[in-house]
């Protein structure tokens, strides 16, 4: 349970109420897309490939949002962005082809990738370094339990209603509250006032390059992992289904407990620690053939990637307050950039032998673990002070 100083902050149920909708239909459309283009949109696998590669490109400039803070102030933003996301996934129904889908898929990633930046920049902005861990790790517990609720809503809608009119209610629900949040107002003026520009700092190389590292990890874990459960152990959709509740599950009761060990033991050990876990758990695809130890290690890779969290408190504890939204902007950029070309470039190694790719996810996992050792041990005891 989060402390009540935290609760009573006006931020905190605007937050929440956004994360929520923004979890529950960005997994409405991701549990429902592959289905509809290729059942009603004709699409092969080519055009999937490149429309999965496009709604990545909106995370990769979201850098531009500094720009859009000079006429719109953040929170409104945020709201803005989560109804984007709504009437992305609400239109996907009436423009069943290739063109139509990319145009969807980019608007509702857009919404996404634009309320993600804004999401952790106002908690780092809103909340005491001690409490950001605690918020950042309850908001993915609840989005985790949102979106087993969507698991089991879209079973149930699609068996009574078409693919466009399913489409259509989940985004309805999204916008609608966006649109409340947009009346709530919880934001007066900022903490502090934050630079509408871009900033790049040598004193935040460390962020930068964590970053980088994580998201070329989480493109081998989205694009492969999956992939390989399929191709090589045989995973039925129901079995796949099963794992993506499995990891929801885990993610709601593991979540609290990651934030509350940030604060206790520090960014540089928790994040040790992950990496770590990850170098085994690439490892393992590479070399286990049982099924349900494949099975195991998904779910932990999907446990893992809850820790990524310290990267940002990270941010949060070296980081000036001016900077703060510029620079969770510029990381989560970053963070994109390997989704340009690891999707392709690892097909290609996937061809030649599917154990490179994971390979390729061991040595980076090897790399962060050798970068986060730079976090300073005086850093991680003031945290510590000040939990």
């Amino acid at each position: 349970m989060l402390d009540k100083s935290i609760r009573q902050n006006p931020i905190y149920p605007f937050l929440l109420v956004l994360v929520l909708s923004a979890s529950m239909g960005f997994q409405a459309w991701r549990s429902m897309i592959n289905n509809y283009a290729y059942e009603v949109g004709g699409v092969d696998g080519f055009e999937f490939g490149a429309i999965q590669s496009l709604r990545e490109v909106p995370g990769f400039l979201v850098f531009l949002v500094v720009f859009v803070l000079l006429i719109i102030k953040e929170h409104r933003l945020a709201s803005i962005s989560v109804f984007l996301l709504g009437l992305g996934v609400a239109i996907v129904g009436f423009f069943p082809s290739f063109p139509g889908l990319i145009l969807t898929t980019v608007l509702m990633s857009v919404g996404f990738h634009y309320f993600e930046t804004t999401n952790k920049s106002m908690t780092l902005q809103f909340f005491e370094k001690k409490e950001s861990p605690l918020v950042f790790a309850q908001l993915r517990a609840y989005g985790a339990l949102g979106n087993i609720i969507v698991g089991v809503a879209v079973v149930g809608l699609t068996a009574v209603v078409d693919y466009k009119l399913s489409f259509l209610i989940f985004g309805m629900l999204v916008m609608v509250a966006a649109v409340y949040t947009m009346i709530i107002d919880p934001v007066k003026e900022e903490p502090v006032a934050q630079h509408k520009k871009i900033v790049l700092r040598k004193k935040y190389w460390l962020f930068y390059v964590l970053n980088l590292l994580s998201g070329a990890r989480r493109q081998i874990f989205v694009v492969f992992a999956v992939f390989l459960l399929v191709e090589r152990h045989n995973f039925s959709v129901a079995e796949i289904s099963v794992l993506f509740v499995a990891n929801n599950i885990l993610s709601y009761f593991l979540n609290p407990l990651i934030g509350k060990s940030i604060n206790r033991f520090g960014e540089r050990k928790v994040l040790s620690f992950e990496y770590v876990g990850l170098i085994f758990v690439f490892l393992g695809y590479v070399f286990l053939e049982q099924r349900w130890l494949v099975a195991v290690l998904y779910i932990l890779d999907h446990v893992f990637f809850n820790f990524s969290i310290g990267i940002n408190t990270y941010l949060h504890k070296i980081a000036d307050p001016k900077d703060i939204a510029p620079s969770a902007s510029v990381g989560f950029a970053i963070n994109h950039i390997a989704a340009v070309f690891i999707p392709v470039v690892g097909g290609i190694l996937w061809l030649t032998n599917f154990k490179i790719p994971f390979i390729a996810g061991a040595f980076l996992s090897v790399l962060s673990l050798g970068f986060v050792q730079f976090i300073r041990l005086d850093e991680e005891s003031s945290q510590g002070s000040t939990a």
